[in-house]
C-alpha cells in the first residue's frame, strides 16, 4: 500500500508540474511586459524600495524614492540618519514609522555585519529588519538574479484559485510552488502571477471572462 500510495502521489506532482507549466506559458503570452515595477539601479536601492512596498502600490514607493536616494545615496549615509527625518521623507507610504526604524536599523546591521554590502543570500536577508520572506525572495531576484519566488497577496491567491496549490498561508504557497516550478523560473513566476492577479484575477471581482487561464482553472466563473 505505502509504493501504492507513493506511485499516486508522484504522478499527482507531476500532474500538477504540467498544469504549473501550461499557466506559465499562458501568461508568459497574456503578460510579456512582466517584471518589475519598483525603481532601482543597485542592491541597495532594490532592498529599500522593496522594504517600503509592503502595503503600499509601487507607484507611491516609486514617488519617494527618488528624494530618499538623493537624501541617502548609500547604505552608510542611511545607517548615518535620524529615523524621524527618514519618516518625514516617506510619510506617504503606509506604516512609515515601522518601515523607517526598520530601514535605519537594517543599513546599520549590514554596514556593521556585513562590511556596509546587501547580503546575496537569504538566510542574511531575512535576519535584517523589516524583510521577511517574500522581501528576501524578491530583492536576490531583482536585485542578484538569484532564484527567488516571493509570494505577496497576488501570488498566493492566483495560485490558489487556479488550482496549482491548496494552501492557507503564503509561506505554504511559496514551499509548494517552488516544488513545482523549476528554480531557474522562480522570479519569472512571482512576476507573471502578479501581473495576472493585479490586471485579470483581482480580489472580489475576477474578469474570468477575458482570463487566458479559464480553461484550465479550477474556479473559473465561480470566484
Amino acid at each position: 500500500m505505502k509504493v501504492e500510495r507513493k506511485i499516486t502521489l508522484t504522478l499527482q506532482h507531476t500532474e500538477k508540474q504540467k498544469l504549473t507549466a501550461a499557466v506559465l506559458n499562458c501568461l508568459r503570452q497574456a503578460h510579456p511586459d512582466a517584471g518589475p515595477r519598483l525603481h532601482f539601479s543597485n542592491p541597495y536601492q532594490a532592498l529599500v524600495a522593496t522594504i517600503l512596498s509592503a502595503q503600499t502600490t509601487d507607484e507611491q514607493v516609486n514617488r519617494v524614492t527618488p528624494l530618499f536616494f538623493k537624501k541617502y545615496l548609500d547604505i552608510k549615509a542611511l545607517a548615518d540618519a535620524e529615523v524621524s527625518h527618514v519618516e518625514e521623507i516617506i510619510k506617504s507610504v503606509g506604516l512609515f514609522r515601522n518601515k523607517a526604524a526598520h530601514l535605519v536599523a537594517a543599513a546599520r546591521i549590514i554596514l556593521d555585519e556585513h562590511k556596509g554590502e546587501i547580503p546575496d543570500d537569504f538566510d542574511s536577508l531575512l535576519k535584517l529588519p523589516g524583510v521577511g520572506r517574500k522581501t528576501a525572495n524578491v530583492v536576490l531576484f531583482n536585485a542578484f538574479g538569484k532564484p527567488g519566488l516571493g509570494v505577496d497577496t497576488h501570488v498566493h491567491r492566483v495560485a490558489n484559485r487556479i488550482g496549482l496549490c491548496s494552501e492557507k498561508h503564503p509561506e505554504g504557497t511559496e514551499k509548494r510552488l517552488k516544488e513545482l516550478i523549476p528554480e531557474q523560473e522562480w522570479g519569472e513566476a512571482h512576476h507573471l502571477l502578479i501581473f495576472h492577479g493585479r490586471r485579470v484575477c483581482q480580489a472580489r471581482k475576477p474578469e474570468c471572462t477575458s482570463c487566458t487561464l479559464r480553461e484550465i482553472c479550477k474556479n473559473a466563473c465561480k470566484s
